[in-house]
């Protein structure tokens, strides 16, 4: 390379900023409990990709002008999630996307192309980003209240699709709530779009966390394709781990071939919601199905369900009041004191947290949780007395 294009080195404190910020990384990644994401994951075999502006433009399943693209190792990674939603092969299309909510702004794109005229129906429960998707697409919404245990409220849904029920509705499920980990009832919803005599409609399930979890358990909830979705989102860098946010987004293919355009500009057609997007992502995904496999996923999850049973047990041994749903690994117990939520990075929610039992999360950082969660208990107890 000639001189006048090499870049120069970093300065001396240019350097240690960067090996200051890893160093505080390496320290947080200690109590990293609180939100989905796993910090199991090895893809240095990959880094040399990162030499070359790769760049997964367009539609994976058709040839483009732009060849430096994984779009083979893509279409692999989409053929698995395939399987494991069960979304008929001769009706499947999907692409690999920036994370949850890219999928679920395509999920609501693709129902609103359908429906011009539709309502959106989501739950209060629902993740604070399908507002603002919906702001963005400017499509009509209406909110229904949630359960207790976060799952959609089947009776408040029937009585205000009946109200709107000249308007096609686009459900937004929720398969895995953010807070509470809960699974909305499909079938309970079909069955309302049934006694209505409800003949258009489209059903959207955002499965971020748990579409890596129900796969693989041996009674899962409705939650896929069969039980009558139209798209489904599903994260990359939740369950199966990433050091970028990705994600899945799949959907029945007569939906999309609606939305296609063809552009000259790189020999493809258009069917994603960004142009470029990213080509490491796809390998990260694909080498995780290679390296751990659907039978490794199968066991971290049986560890990480073990894991979630011992924090409900020992949370709720000092009276936090924890419990988890079937097939989640959303540990809600009552919110504990600002600095216990600090140091191991809760999310909370009123009177709620939630811890989540992803693949690195061990019975000794339970243990050192409750132990806080129990110290700060007690001194806030003491200075009541002494109040």
């Amino acid at each position: 390379m000639d001189d006048i294009l090499r870049p120069s080195p970093l300065s001396a404190a240019d350097k240690k900023r960067l090996d200051d910020l890893y160093a505080m990384i390496e320290r947080e990644a200690a109590t990293f409990i609180g939100y989905p994401c796993s910090a199991i994951f090895d893809y240095r075999a990959l880094y040399p990709f990162l030499s070359h502006p790769i760049n997964n433009v367009g539609d994976p399943f058709v040839p483009s002008n732009f060849h430096l693209n994984t779009h083979v190792f893509e279409r692999e990674v989409l053929e698995i999630f395939g399987e494991l939603t069960h979304i008929p092969a001769d009706a499947f299309w999907g692409y690999i996307t920036n994370g949850g909510t890219e999928g679920n702004m395509y999920g609501i794109f693709l129902g609103r192309e359908l429906f011009p005229d539709g309502v959106v129906y989501y739950s209060e429960d629902t993740h604070y980003s399908v507002s603002k998707i919906l702001r963005c697409l400017h499509v009509r919404n209406i909110m229904i209240k949630s359960q207790p245990d976060g799952r959609i409220d089947l009776e408040d849904l029937r009585e205000t699709i009946r109200i709107h029920r000249d308007l096609p509705p686009i459900i937004f499920a929720n398969v895995g709530t953010t807070m509470r980990g809960a699974v909305d009832d499909l079938v309970g919803i079909r069955q309302i779009l049934d006694d209505l005599a409800v003949h258009r409609s489209y059903i959207h399930a955002d499965a971020a966390l748990s579409g890596m979890i129900l796969p693989f358990v041996d009674d899962p909830q409705p939650w896929d394709f069969r039980a009558g979705l139209d798209s489904i989102s599903i994260s990359g860098h939740k369950m199966i781990g990433s050091p970028m946010p990705c994600g899945v987004c799949l959907a029945k293919k007569v939906y999309v071939d609606r939305i296609a355009r063809s552009i000259e500009y790189v020999g493809t057609l258009d069917t994603t919601i960004l142009g470029s997007r990213s080509a490491i992502t796809p390998l990260f995904l694909w080498y995780a199905f290679r390296t751990v496999g659907l039978e490794g996923f199968r066991r971290r999850i049986k560890y990480c369900f073990e894991v979630a049973d011992y924090a409900v047990a020992e949370l709720g041994r000092i009276g936090r009041n924890a419990w988890r749903h079937a097939n989640s690994v959303t540990v809600v117990f009552d919110r504990p004191a600002p600095e216990v939520i600090s140091k191991w990075q809760l999310a909370v929610q009123n009177a709620i947290a939630h811890v989540i039992t992803m693949p690195h999360v061990t019975r000794e950082r339970i243990d050192c949780l409750v132990a806080d969660v129990a110290r700060a208990s007690s001194v806030a107890l003491g200075a009541k007395g002494n109040a």
